[in-house]
């Protein structure tokens, strides 16, 4: 196990933050030309299927993979990996969201840019909510993320956890951030959850099984 689930302080992610209920607000200094073309790359694609390891979860469902051209990961059957069509972003890159219901696009164009929210408006009960971005800034390093280390895919990384953190914004009780260092420049992969208790210890074990799981293919 990865082992997020420690109590640690809260953190707010740098300069691309879900700074109200609905929407993130881009900063409006330019990356780096380099960093943001290693940072984008090809469109990924979701093919979620049965793995042919499939172990039982807390509930009795069984594994299904997600595979993008970034990294690949396994997740509880019952949670539905869903992508969308983002262009304009300036600092970071949304992969893939997973959840355990339905969600839309959050990303909407703005003066700024373009601008993601939250894919649902409200989790359930024992809901959870998962975001995977890329992410560049000028001057960004794993040093300057508060936290815990772990390594995730084999990469250097840090987590914290809050409760309720700005997954509250959306109803959630618990927050998840992890920052993973990517061998580019000023780059890192985001990976946040959001819980809805009561029952957070089964979803935190799947979290960490999720992030054990964990193997990237591209920088």
């Amino acid at each position: 196990m990865v082992g997020i689930t420690a109590r640690l302080a809260t953190y707010t992610w740098g300069m691309a933050v879900r700074s109200s209920p609905r929407r993130l607000i881009l900063a409006s200094v330019l990356l780096l030309t380099a960093a943001l073309t290693a940072g984008c790359g090809a469109a990924s694609t979701s093919e979620p299927a049965r793995s042919p390891s499939a172990a039982a979860t807390g509930h009795g469902a069984t594994v299904a993979s997600f595979r993008n051209d970034y990294l690949v990961f396994r997740y509880p059957v019952r949670w539905k990996p869903f992508q969308f069509q983002v262009s304009g972003t300036l600092h970071f890159h949304p992969m893939v969201y997973v959840s355990t219901q339905p969600g839309s696009n959050p990303c909407r164009p703005s003066p700024m840019g373009t601008e993601c929210g939250w894919p649902v408006d409200r989790l359930r009960p024992n809901g959870v909510l998962i975001v995977w971005e890329n992410r560049g800034y000028p001057g960004w390093s794993l040093a300057s993320v508060p936290g815990r280390a772990l390594r995730v895919g084999g990469r250097s990384a840090r987590s914290t956890i809050a409760r309720p953190g700005a997954c509250s914004a959306i109803g959630a009780d618990e927050t998840v951030q992890v920052a993973i260092e990517r061998p580019l420049p000023e780059n890192w992969t985001a990976f946040t959850a959001c819980l809805r208790g009561p029952h957070l210890s089964v979803a935190e074990r799947e979290i960490d099984a999720l992030l054990a799981s964990t193997r990237f293919l591209a920088p």
